[in-house]
């Protein structure tokens, strides 16, 4: 076989109630990454109180993005070279493994370490996920499961904090990561029975181990870069200066190691020659970046300004959550009938813009109708996006390349995400610094309580909610023109007919494509 190095063979045909149940186990894996990234952080306060070491608090969610972010990549390129299932099946079992020993640790420093072996099997469950679709399912019909897999995220992203918060209350911390054990353990089954992938065949090659070391060191001084700076450093410190240097180094590095590698762990071409991958994954970063910051922020308004309590704020958050679900599914559904997508993300980055101008107006007594039709609009803007991009990337690319394509998109998502978080937490903890402060606030600003406030003097107590709601607001308005890159971005994607089978390989026979039959 003489393409890119890899081919497949094609396997028995997978009926369609086959087809279901595989898709049902891969949304479990999805369910499992996307809600361990959101579901720790109502129970911080209790971990803490157990195990202590509070001064190491960021690093039990940092360690999770660092490590589900550096290992995308590496499935994806894995996944191309040796096929998708075991693959799938290892980083099940690796995050549930990471799962179970991070509710039996016995300190913080042995849960940070068992948060990041989590974070390893998390980054194979959403890269691998996507992957195996399009192993499946031609582009053409592929939309309405892009769109179920991005409302799954979508409730994962809401509810995960409630969900939290029940089992801290109920039972106890540690069974939000037992939780785990039982979906995992349904996903393994259901894809060790029912899942048949082709068949990989491999020309060995030196693998890209340089690329591999120099994307992780770029990527992970990158992260801590945004996690840290402007909280536990100043943006200009020395420490936040070297990070932000030893990632613009690694990954500069990285680029000229993978224009020489025989086998790059990504493919520079599906950027310099592809302009769909080139649009499409900045696209992606749009949306993880006001996905992550808005389910940050618009908690800390009903908590803070509201004064309502977790499970409360996130149930009155609930109809963003919703309207994303709804939109998710039904763009999806309409992608696969009319075999367009270009339109969605026009659509959705104009209405995620207006959700976050409406949400730019709330006050300290604005009616919940107002939040309403904000959170809203702004779900039906993301809920559009989201199944547009993944399936554009993989329509685009060979078949050979869908592993490394996804893997690249979703780590454009990953890099969006804490990217994101950054900004518009920089812009919160100035805007409230400029307002005189919160008493009882960090740095950034978000070490307040509502109880720290009902405690002041009614005139500085009205003051700090005042200025708080202000903050809030400003976060708002600034990621309205991030919504506007996204449409930007929008009008730059080309639109190409959704293929209703393989693309065959440039130069090379389409034999060792490969199509299942059996269609949703």
């Amino acid at each position: 076989m003489k393409d890119s190095g890899a081919g497949t063979a094609a396997p028995h045909s997978l009926t369609h109630r086959q087809i279901l149940l595989v898709f049902c186990g891969l949304m479990l894996g999805v369910m499992l990454a996307s809600l361990d990234s959101t579901i720790v952080s109502t129970a911080m306060p209790t971990i803490v109180a157990d195990l202590g070491g509070l001064e190491h608090l960021a690093w039990v969610t940092t360690a999770y993005t660092l490590a589900t972010a550096v290992s995308i990549p590496l499935y994806g390129k894995l996944g191309d070279m040796h096929g998708r299932k075991r693959l799938f099946q290892f980083a099940i079992v690796l995050f549930l493994v990471g799962s179970m020993l991070c509710g039996i640790a016995q300190s913080m420093g042995t849960l940070i370490a068992f948060r990041a072996i989590q974070g390893l099997g998390a980054g194979g469950l959403m890269s691998n996920a996507q992957a195996i679709i399009g192993d499946l399912v031609p582009p053409a019909e592929r939309g309405r499961y892009q769109g179920f897999i991005a409302s799954t995220v979508a409730l994962t992203t809401v509810c995960g904090p409630l969900i939290g918060g029940f089992f801290t209350e109920a039972l106890s911390w540690r069974w939000v990561f037992y939780v785990n054990i039982p979906l995992g353990a349904a996903a393994l089954v259901v894809t060790s029975v029912v899942l048949r992938l082709p068949r990989k065949t491999y020309r060995k090659q030196p693998f890209d181990g340089s690329g591999l070391a120099l994307l992780t060191c770029g990527t992970s001084a990158l992260i801590l870069f945004t996690s840290w700076g402007g909280t536990q450093y100043a943006w200009l410190s020395a420490p936040s200066v070297g990070l932000g240097a030893a990632a613009v180094v690694a990954l500069l590095g990285f680029v000229l190691v993978e224009r020489r590698a025989a086998d790059p762990l990504i493919p520079l071409r599906l950027l310099s020659r592809n302009t769909i991958v080139r649009v499409a994954c900045p696209l992606t970063m749009v949306t993880g970046c006001l996905t992550v910051g808005m389910s940050t922020f618009l908690p800390l308004y009903q908590q803070i300004v509201r004064g309502h309590g977790p499970t409360a704020s996130g149930l009155l958050l609930a109809p963003m959550m919703l309207s994303m679900m709804v939109c998710s599914t039904m763009s999806g559904r309409l992608i696969s009938r009319i075999g367009k997508y270009k339109r969605f993300p026009l659509v959705g980055t104009l209405l995620a813009a207006a959700g976050l101008v409406v949400l730019s107006w709330l006050g300290t007594d604005s009616p919940y109708w107002h939040l309403l039709i904000g959170l809203m609009v702004l779900g039906f803007g993301l809920g559009t996006i989201g199944p547009v991009t993944t399936l554009a990337v993989q329509n685009s690319v060979e078949q050979a390349d869908i592993g490394v394509a996804t893997g690249l998109n979703s780590f454009a998502r990953s890099i969006g995400s804490a990217l994101g978080a950054a900004v518009l937490g920089a812009v919160f903890a100035h805007q409230l610094g400029a307002g005189g402060g919160v008493s009882g606030a960090d740095e950034g600003g978000m070490g307040v309580t509502r109880q720290a406030i009902d405690a002041l003097p009614p005139a500085q107590r009205d003051a700090a909610l005042s200025g708080f709601a202000d903050a809030l607001d400003a976060v708002y308005l600034a990621a309205v023109p991030i919504a506007l890159v996204g449409f930007a971005l929008a009008l730059m994607l080309r639109e190409i007919p959704l293929r209703r089978g393989p693309k065959p390989v440039a130069g090379g026979s389409s034999g060792a494509e490969h199509r299942l039959s059996g269609t949703a």
